[in-house]
């Protein structure tokens, strides 16, 4: 008795839950509505421009969304559930899922105010918010398992061996590097974002492949935290530290030297036997053999400065300050480096040539508003210069030289 008695209660309380949304609903609908949002059918962005002449222009439709119609469709039957309304819900003309999609791509692709976008779509502002938030975060949901999952032993072997051919650096499983990236400032958050370059941020911590895609990323941190200790609490640093993590120690190419698999960074990370850094300016000044290192360790970590250019510039919302809560810029970013995969696999089917999928020109970066890690990894420890000093040796050996390796590094010393 006691158990249908609880039974009935909920069934009560969910009823009339459904009622009251029904009742709030009506009473926004019967509210005085501007005519702008009332021709949404009409002249709206997504009925006027996108159904009846981007829908059949395909070059047309990747400048304005940036994924072609295949992609586009590919990603909205992932999210399509997480969008639909309510079945309770008593709306005329509800917005699709296809719309909502379409609202949230243009604001990644531009930046574009919601005031602006509310214009465009005919959508109202605070509704726009509503919906970039909720496709956003079922971006990151759907996509992720699929577009940015862990790296097994497997794949950072063929990573490595990408790294090697592409960029003439061995038993290297990715680049890592951090940004910066431009916010508002939250609500009642103090100085919780506020960084060292006297701004408001959320940090972005990635490492990407020799493909320039991302396989790993971490992101959420503070911008008050110091960019070592960024690092030391990500799910990054913890696999390091997991011995059965990295494939097994292997011959490096042309040699008999047996050594681990590493990542590669600047200065803002801490040497280790799987974490390799330049030597100082001061170590280097006056020994060829150690800018001969640091050519080639900053040779394949370009992939990082290349893969965050190409971010910003396909997704412009990052060359403003993002104004939206930082949990939902969270969302954002990681939606973001998943589409990014998306296209990079798509131009890498497409083409064999080393251009880039976008016009990405490494001049135009949005330098205000994704700001490097300060460069302050602290010590590190005596393995990881052992195993420093043998790369050193294999890129200054026969067998490991490459033949404009000292025409570059000669070129620096005379600019």
């Amino acid at each position: 008795m006691l158990r249908q008695q609880k039974k009935k209660i909920l069934i009560n309380l969910l009823l009339e839950e459904i009622e009251e949304e029904e009742i709030i609903i009506e009473e926004v609908m019967t509210k005085s509505v501007n005519d702008l949002y009332l021709t949404r059918k009409k002249e709206g962005f997504f009925s006027v421009l996108i159904e009846k002449h981007l829908f059949r222009d395909e070059k047309k439709f990747r400048e304005f969304f940036r994924l072609s119609w295949e992609q586009f469709n590919f990603v909205l039957n992932l999210i399509e559930d997480d969008l639909k309304l309510n079945p309770y819900n008593r709306v005329k003309e509800p917005i699709s899922p296809a719309e909502k999609f379409a609202v949230t791509l243009r604001f990644m692709a531009t930046g574009e105010s919601f005031h602006s976008l509310a214009f465009a779509f005919r959508i109202s502002q605070s509704y726009i918010s509503r919906i970039v938030k909720l496709v956003l975060k079922s971006l990151s949901n759907r996509l992720t398992p699929i577009l940015l999952p862990t790296p097994t032993k497997d794949d950072m072997v063929e990573i490595s061996k990408q790294f090697w051919k592409k960029w003439n650096f061995p038993n290297c499983v990715g680049a890592i590097d951090g940004k910066h990236i431009r916010i508002f400032s939250p609500e009642k958050s103090g100085s919780l974002y506020y960084n060292y370059k006297d701004f408001f941020s959320i940090v972005l911590l990635a490492i990407v492949d020799a493909n320039c895609k991302f396989i790993l990323v971490d992101i959420g941190s503070y911008g008050k935290e110091s960019d070592s200790g960024i690092f030391n609490k990500s799910k990054m640093s913890e696999q390091m530290k997991n011995c059965e993590y990295f494939p097994p120690n292997c011959k490096i190419p042309n040699s008999e030297k047996i050594l681990p698999y590493v990542y590669i960074g600047d200065e803002a990370f801490r040497l280790d036997p799987h974490m390799m850094r330049p030597y100082s300016k001061i170590e280097s000044r006056n020994d060829c053999e150690k800018k001969i290192f640091n050519y080639r360790l900053s040779r394949a970590r370009r992939t990082t400065e290349n893969s965050f250019g190409l971010l910003s510039q396909v997704f412009r919302v990052f060359y403003t300050p993002i104004p939206i809560k930082p949990e939902t810029v969270d969302h954002l970013i990681l939606s973001a480096c998943c589409l990014h995969n998306l296209l990079r696999d798509q131009y890498t089917l497409e083409n064999t040539s080393e251009q880039h999928y976008y016009n990405f020109d490494p001049n135009d970066y949005p330098a205000n508003n994704m700001v490097q890690l300060e460069h302050t990894g602290g010590y590190g420890n005596y393995e990881g210069f052992l195993v420093r000093d043998e790369f050193k040796q294999f890129f200054n050996s026969p067998q490991g030289t490459v033949p404009w390796q000292n025409y570059h590094t000669l070129r620096t010393d005379t600019s």
